[in-house]
């Protein structure tokens, strides 16, 4: 077990699967010479060459097709789009192409790819360059989508995603980038559609992921340390498939819930979410479900500002408190 990052995380998985298996490459914008926007892929073209490691132009519907194709012919491309922002020049692509061929070829080909992309406020980005777009793409059948929310996720996640034959939307907060956190290192991988509890409890559940996943822990440990309440956290990691059965066996057992995410409130994860519980749990709550999200305008640069907008601890503290039960169980 070793103390990394979550970036130091994916570059290692990288260079696993890269070593692993001859026909992984990578291919992004500024991911070879310069090593990334954020260095994720540091090191790597010089170990890998330029035929692994690709820089690609300005053009992302372009290479996601180009990949898209590579897909088709076994290999397995993994692709770097800069920021997710980006990702709406290439949605034809994965959309009409990437999620559908498998089928609509009758099963016989499978389009094992990768896009990897960063996401996320709250480094004073603006407002076209800080959304969180997973609501769509988990919309879509034929994709996967996760967004783990620790090193040791990351790795088995992206092994996983690496290794599956579906193409795969894999999330990375750019929040999440410098956080640290153990990280076995053996070889390993984690299942898509299987989320974690990763703290138990008791008075209430509070289902998150990617960043927010870690930041409700957080607030949770904060208010067992205090006495105040025990809050179990279901970190989804998984946003398509999604694990069901934990959600509702969680909300069972604490009879109250909170979705927190970083996202619009509206027609989003949470709202899925809620209407699980509803569907499958609702003779067992003892309050409404609430939703906790960021304030529907398009981001805005003023830190002031983006911190106004974007949901946080404190308003996922407010929602604890007015949700949780008047005295803690015990």
């Amino acid at each position: 077990m070793a103390e990394i990052s979550f970036r130091q995380a994916l570059n290692e998985t990288l260079r696993d699967e890269l070593t692993r298996d001859e026909n992984v490459f990578l291919m992004g914008e500024e991911i070879g010479v310069f090593e990334g926007s954020y260095k994720i892929t540091a090191g790597l073209l010089k170990e890998f060459g330029p035929k692994r490691v690709v820089d690609t132009p300005i053009a992302e519907n372009g290479f996601v097709g180009m990949a898209v194709g590579a897909a088709m012919l076994g290999l397995r491309p993994v692709v770097e789009i800069m920021t997710f922002n980006f990702i709406v020049l290439a949605m034809d692509e994965i959309l009409n192409h990437a999620a559908k061929i498998h089928y609509m070829f009758g099963g016989q080909t499978p389009i094992p790819m990768v896009i990897r992309t960063p996401g996320g406020g709250g480094q004073q980005l603006s407002a076209t360059h800080s959304q969180n777009l997973e609501t769509w793409f988990a919309h879509i059948p034929g994709l996967h989508v996760v967004a783990p929310s620790n090193p040791a996720d990351a790795k088995g996640m992206l092994k996983t995603a690496i290794r599956n034959n579906n193409p795969v939307i894999f999330i990375e907060h750019l929040g999440l980038y410098n956080t640290k956190g153990d990280v076995p290192e053996e070889d390993y991988t984690i299942p898509f559609g299987k989320a974690k509890i990763a703290r138990e409890g008791t008075d209430l559940t509070v289902i998150s992921y990617s960043r927010m996943a870690s930041l409700a822990l957080e607030v949770a440990n904060r208010l067992e340390q205090e006495n105040k309440w025990s809050i179990e956290v279901v970190d989804l990691r998984s946003l398509r498939p999604l694990d069901k059965e934990t959600i509702v066996n969680s909300v069972k057992k604490t009879g109250r819930a909170i979705v927190f995410e970083e996202d619009w409130r509206s027609y989003g994860i949470g709202a899925e979410i809620a209407a699980t519980i509803q569907e499958e749990a609702f003779d067992y709550l003892d309050a409404p479900v609430k939703r906790v999200a960021n304030v529907e305008v398009p981001l805005p640069y003023s830190k002031p500002l983006e911190t106004a907008a974007l949901t946080g601890a404190r308003q996922l503290l407010e929602a604890i408190d007015e949700l949780a039960p008047r005295r803690r169980r015990r």
